[in-house]
This record gives C-alpha cells, sequence and structure tokens, in this order.
C-alpha cells in the first residue's frame, strides 16, 4: 500500500483534478514488534507520522484548499483528522468495508489500521487515542460509519461494540436505502445544527465489492458497486460541508496492468467533478 500515491498520480490525477502536489509525509521505520504496553504495532511511529500529516494537512487547509490524501492504510485517518481537530469541531464520513473500531486485546495482529476509528473516537492506548491531549478528535455523533460489512467477523474476534451515538448504515442499509438516498442521509446528519465546521471523507477502498476491487490486503466477499461509490461521493463532495478525502488501502501491487488504479482514478475525478 506505500506505492497508492505513485500509482494514483501516475494515471494523471493531479493534472486531471486541477491539483497542486503538496508534498509527502514520509513514514519513519517500519517496527514488525508488537509493543508490549499498548498491544499496537508501531505506537510511537504513527503518532509522530499523525503530527507530521496533520501539519501537512493543515497547511493546505490554512491555504482556503482541499486536502486529498492518498495514503498507505487507514492509520493516516489519525493524522488527517488531528488536522481539523487542532482547529474546530468536525464529523466524519467513514467509508469502509470495516468498521474498524476494534480493542488491542481483541485485533489478531495489532494492526492501527483496524482500529482507527476507535481511536479516533478517543478509545484505545492514549498514546494514539489521546493525540496531542487533543482527544477524541471526533465525536461519536459526528461520525457516520457507511458501507461496512464485517459484523459477522468482528463480533467472532470479539471486537467491541459501536456506540450507539455512532450513526451506523452498513452495507445491507446502503443498499435498502439506495445510494444516493444513503448518501444524503448521512450528509444530512453530518451538516447539521451543531455538526460542526464540516466533515473528512476517509475512503477505504475495500468498501467496494471484492469482485471489482481485489487489489486490498483484507478481502471480503460482497461491497458497494463502483457506481454506487461515485454517487456517495459525489454527494458528499457536492455538500459544500466536505473539507478532506483521504484514500486508503489500495495496494496496486496486487494490480498488475494497472486496470484498478486507473479505474479508481477516474471514480475520484468524477466525484471532484461533481462536487466542484
Amino acid at each position: 500500500m506505500e506505492d497508492l500515491a505513485s500509482a494514483l498520480l501516475g494515471t494523471g490525477l493531479a493534472a486531471a483534478l486541477g491539483a497542486e502536489i503538496a508534498g509527502r509525509v514520509e513514514p519513519p521505520p517500519y517496527d514488525p514488534e508488537r509493543d508490549a504496553e499498548t498491544g499496537v504495532l508501531n505506537p510511537g511511529g504513527i503518532a509522530a507520522y499523525s503530527a507530521a500529516l496533520a501539519d501537512a494537512v493543515g497547511g493546505v487547509l490554512d491555504g482556503g484548499r482541499f486536502p486529498l490524501v492518498l495514503g498507505g492504510d487507514c492509520s493516516v485517518l489519525l493524522g488527517n483528522l488531528l488536522a481539523l481537530r487542532r482547529r474546530d469541531r468536525h464529523g466524519l464520513l467513514f467509508l469502509d468495508g470495516h468498521t474498524d473500531f476494534y480493542q488491542p486485546e481483541a485485533e489478531p495482529a495489532g494492526e492501527v489500521a483496524s482500529m482507527e476509528l476507535a481511536l479516533a473516537t478517543g478509545r484505545g492506548p492514549r498514546v494514539l487515542a489521546d493525540l496531542e491531549g487533543r482527544g477524541p478528535l471526533v465525536r461519536d455523533a459526528d461520525v457516520v460509519a457507511l458501507g461496512f460489512r464485517d459484523a459477522e467477523e468482528s463480533a467472532a474476534f470479539g471486537m467491541q461494540p459501536l456506540p450507539g451515538a455512532l450513526h451506523a448504515m452498513e452495507l445491507d442499509t446502503v443498499r435498502a436505502l439506495g445510494a444516493a438516498e444513503a448518501a444524503r442521509r448521512a450528509v444530512g446528519l453530518l451538516s447539521g445544527d451543531g455538526a460542526g465546521a464540516g466533515y473528512w471523507v476517509h475512503l477505504d477502498v475495500d468498501v467496494l465489492d471484492d469482485a471489482l476491487m481485489p487489489a486490498v490486503d483484507h478481502r471480503q466477499p460482497d461491497g458497494l458497486s463502483w457506481q454506487e461509490l461515485e454517487t456517495i461521493l459525489r454527494t458528499a463532495l457536492a455538500s459544500g460541508t466536505a473539507v478532506g478525502l483521504d484514500v486508503a488501502i489500495f495496494n496496486p501491487r496486487l494490480d498488475p496492468d494497472g486496470t484498478l488504479t486507473r479505474r479508481l482514478a477516474d471514480c475520484l475525478v468524477r466525484a471532484f467533478d461533481a462536487g466542484a
């Protein structure tokens, strides 16, 4: 997934969006040993990286621009939300095939990419759940998790339940409502009175149907169609209250001919065209 950004930029994505490349935030060395105190991988490194990413994203925000963060795994969400938390109260539209709400003792490998939503809402080891003493980065009631389909798996592993105040719209709900209506409801929840100064959009590409997007590292059946995802993104970006977007988990090494890379870039361009 470390090649995600270069692969997408290699399609001409920046030019197609009329975007300026603001820079790259380099991660610290990877430590494969699970931290004994916190039970997670790389807690210190991810905390430091989150602060550096927040600095970079904050610079884009302060310039009055819309940051598009091409990340590796879902832990990049913490830096993006930290940038917002430094400034005001914001919401989160969480588009992911998984709820990523694990506590360290239930996550088999200790990966922060399986617990970033829990950490962002202030649950977990303080080094990550209380970055700069600003935790939680987002309130439960200011989150809409949309499109997830991992309820059976997460329950089997003993993941903590989603809090009642968090707005959960699993894949079956999205299908019952239709993607357009589900997206409108999500935007309404994130844009109402008291909802803060806008919302961040987190896109884990495994929210897509596995048959359409197999270039991810934790595969599971079913998921959104390309059209459903595009509809949701277009609605979110056209609302006028989205303040940034990240793209995570896509692994171009599992896309040897580049077909999925180009398709993902096209989806993003069309989504932004609608929001322009």
